[in-house]
Order: structure tokens, then sequence, then C-alpha cells
């Protein structure tokens, strides 16, 4: 789903690649499970300056497919932390209006943590003053490939004719298909790169690379990144007038 409004200058939809936990944590002598933590804990406040700062929706990559190569005690660390977080944020993000969608292929997650997502998504369903989107085994090249087999699926069923495949169909079998795609994309600790992130729906996102390691992006770097945005003249393709 495209975002239409192309001469906004504040981003409805932004995307966060929340990277820099480890070293945060490994400047400081401790575990990275630490910074993890850190950065679990720096979510809500990002998330509770979306409203002033006019972002309706908010996406975070949280666990990537790639990232099963860490150290199984590293990662059975994270799912712990997500457990945890869910429960702790839960009534929080209900009370505050907060719609919680998680996106990425749930079949490697364990089933108590699928089912604190289940409960939490249908817990607030009804909300709609802030998106939230936590991507959680996911990964752009999966996205597609699953996408794909959903309507060559449906095209082996007679629900869809091959000829009309198009781009504007595609997009309608991704994790993403209820939510606009994103304007702005932001990466924290200084890498350059966009790690297998949305890879359909930001063809045209704006990106923001900074140095900052994400247990240090307060809102208030958020908000300069925000501001930062509004400077910038999306073409989409076209060119300048």
């Amino acid at each position: 789903m495209k975002n239409l409004n192309k001469n906004s200058k504040t981003p409805n939809h932004v995307a966060i690649i929340m990277d820099g936990n480890g070293r945060w944590a490994q400047a400081r002598r401790r575990p990275r499970l630490f910074g993890h933590r850190a950065g679990a804990a720096r979510i809500r406040e990002i998330l509770e300056s979306c409203p002033k700062l006019g972002v309706k929706y908010l996406t975070v990559f949280a666990f990537s497919t790639e990232n099963w190569k860490r150290t199984q005690a590293e990662v059975a660390g994270l799912m712990s932390l997500f457990e945890k977080y869910i429960r702790k944020e839960a009534a929080n993000l209900k009370d505050n209006g907060v719609r919680v969608r998680f996106i990425g292929d749930r079949i490697r997650l364990e089933d108590k943590l699928v089912d604190l997502m289940d409960d939490l998504e249908l817990m607030t369903q009804d909300n709609d003053l802030v998106h939230l989107t936590v991507a959680i085994n996911y990964g752009g090249r999966d996205e597609v490939a699953r996408a794909t087999r959903r309507l060559a699926r449906d095209v082996e069923l007679k629900k869809l004719s091959a000829k009309d495949v198009n781009e504007e169909t595609l997009p309608k079998y991704l994790d993403t298909h209820v939510l606009p795609d994103p304007d702005l994309v932001i990466r924290t600790s200084g890498e350059a790169r966009i790690s297998n992130f949305l890879l359909w729906q930001s063809a045209y996102s704006e990106y923001e690379f900074i140095d900052t390691l994400w247990p240090d992006f307060t809102s208030e770097v958020f908000a300069k990144v925000v501001a930062s945005y509004s400077q910038r003249s999306r073409r989409f393709g076209g060119a300048s007038v």
C-alpha cells in the first residue's frame, strides 16, 4: 500500500533498523544482552513521541532471519526478552492507543511467544493513535518468497489469473499489506546498509543513516531526523519542479 501524500513534510510511516545494542553494551564492558534490554526500553520513548511528531506508523526491526546465526545464548536471551517486553508493555500499549502488529515468519518461534504476539494483536486491534509493527524473524527476501508462494497458490486454484499479476498484485500478499509504505527508513549505529529490511516497500523511501547507537537514540534525536526529512523533496522518479 503506497503513501499517496507525496508532498507531506511529515513522514506518515517511519521504519527503524535498531542497530548498535551489542556495541553499546561492550563499550560499557557489559554483556550484549544488557544492550538489547536497553534498546527494548528505548522503544517506548520513541513510540510516545510519534503523535506529537505526526508519525502515524512506526515499524521496528527486532530480529532478522539472519540473526539465528548468533550464539545460542544470545538468541535465547533475545527470545526471552521479547516475551518479557510483551508482558510488561501490553497494558501500556493498549491504554495509550497503540495498535500492535507483528510481521515475519512465525514458524521458528516458540509457541508461547507466538501466543503472546497473537494476544497483543487482538488486545490492541481497535486502537488507532499509533500503529506499531514489530518485525521478528523477518527478512525482506523471505517475505517476498512467502508472498510469491501464496500468490502462485491462488493462481493454481484459479482465484487469480497469471496475466493479472503485476506490481500492484504482489503487495497484497506481503506481511505489510495493510500498511502504507515507509516514507523514512532510519538505521542507527553508523552502518550504511539496509540488511534485508522491507526491500519491496522501501523502493522509494528516504533513508537516514546516523552514527547514534540505538540505546542512545532519544526522542530528541528522533525529532531531529524527522525534521531533516521535511527538507527533502520526494520525486518518485519524476523531475523536480
